[in-house]
């Protein structure tokens, strides 16, 4: 492959990445202010909209477990254009569904076609030199971050313009760019017939403690992040009481962080080891859950208080997520859709459960939020602690 096509491909593939990035915040993050309409105009209560969002989540994690090892076997671009053109069908369904009922069957099947959004890492492991691959993983953090933070500014500005469908309709635009991106793509090569694409892998991958500990380091990481946007509108609107314009641009300054981060973190790489980068970024994890809690000690429960330990807890996140994501990828490179999928499912599984247990707090909300941090950054380097013991083992073995 010459240099202009190889910086060609090189530039599709990011822009690709950066899209499915985007993608994957629109069916759960852009909807969120929409949910007064949504129960309007389906007749149901304002938690049956919640509890579709929980819904769309799982059916997104039971399709991401078949399609990785799937695109081991037969490929990662046939997956994408059929995830896309499956999701495209299930958005376009939900802007015409007649009912509530209809709403939802439409949604499980955006959520299949959203499943294969969990092969962007494993693309990464495919397209990128291994010197690279950790700063692409930065990059898709860094942005990832960004889409979400915003997501509620946008949310609003669509519902205003074109009213709930708005969100379904952009999406579905989107999709329409990722196929056209997929197209261009060069096609995949390879060299031999992939039988490593089987769930069978999940037993490899579940055996291999290193890869596993890796996983949840990564999933822990970005569990911070997923937990402040969970209870975010109970600490900020609830408890501070600010007008839902006020928090969607909260969340703009906090998604600036991630900028921020992920330039420290492009930073980094380019110093320090994959392990050395992971002990950091657990190190501000960690930092931040003790700031959080001086603050709040010293003033009580402010933006401020609330907002400078989270973003020094982005810039840990966007520097030992990527990294450890790098490491436990690394370690089977020959079914990377299978252990993208099973860390992404982790990673699922994680936040659901610590958001979950830190949300249905009455009291001292934003005190468990910041020893959550602490606690995460903790057992994150216990685990790395573990796997540079075990290392160390078996070199002297």
């Amino acid at each position: 492959m010459d240099h202009a096509l190889r910086s060609n491909v090189c530039r599709l593939s990011t822009a690709l990445l950066i899209l499915m990035s985007l993608l994957s915040v629109f069916p759960v993050d852009v909807i969120l202010p929409s949910f007064p309409a949504l129960s309007e105009t389906f007749g149901v209560a304002g938690k049956d909209i919640a509890y579709s969002m929980s819904a769309f989540a799982v059916a997104v994690a039971f399709s991401q477990c078949f399609i990785g090892p799937l695109s081991d076997r037969v490929g990662r671009q046939k997956l994408l254009l059929a995830g896309l053109l499956i999701a495209m069908a299930g958005a376009i369904g939900c802007t015409i569904a007649p009912n509530y009922a209809v709403f939802m069957v439409f949604r499980a099947i955006q959520a299949i076609g959203c499943g294969c959004f969990v092969l962007c890492q494993a693309l990464v492991q495919d397209l990128y030199p291994a010197h690279r691959r950790n700063a692409m993983r930065i990059l898709l953090t860094t942005t990832s971050g960004l889409f979400i933070s915003i997501s509620p500014l946008a949310g609003t500005v669509l519902q205003h313009l074109w009213g709930w469908p708005g969100s379904f309709h952009v999406f579905v635009g989107l999709c329409v760019l990722g196929i056209v991106l997929v197209y261009a793509m060069p096609a995949e090569r390879r060299s031999e017939p992939s039988a490593q694409g089987s769930v069978r892998n999940y037993g490899v991958l579940l055996r291999d403690a290193a890869f596993v500990l890796y996983s949840l380091i990564a999933a822990l990481a970005f569990t911070c992040h997923f937990t402040f946007v969970v209870v975010s509108p109970l600490l900020f609107i609830d408890r501070l009481g600010f007008s839902a314009e006020a928090f969607a641009w909260v969340f703009v300054v906090y998604g600036m962080a991630y900028l921020l981060g992920g330039l420290f973190a492009a930073r980094v790489n380019r110093l320090l080891r994959p392990q050395v980068q992971i002990a950091l970024g657990l190190a501000l994890i960690a930092a931040a859950g003790v700031i959080m809690l001086g603050t709040l000690w010293l003033g009580g429960l402010s933006a401020f208080a609330l907002l400078l330990p989270m973003i020094i807890c982005t810039a840990g996140t966007t520097v030992a997520r990527p990294a450890a994501m790098s490491c436990a990828l690394e370690r089977h490179p020959g079914c990377a859709g299978t252990a993208a999928a099973l860390s992404s499912t982790l990673l699922f599984m994680l936040g659901g459960v610590l958001s979950g247990l830190i949300a249905v707090a009455e009291h001292g909300l934003p005190e468990r939020l910041a020893l959550a941090l602490i606690a995460v950054g903790l057992c994150a380097g216990l685990m790395l602690k573990a796997i540079s013991v075990a290392s160390k083992r078996r070199r002297v073995t």
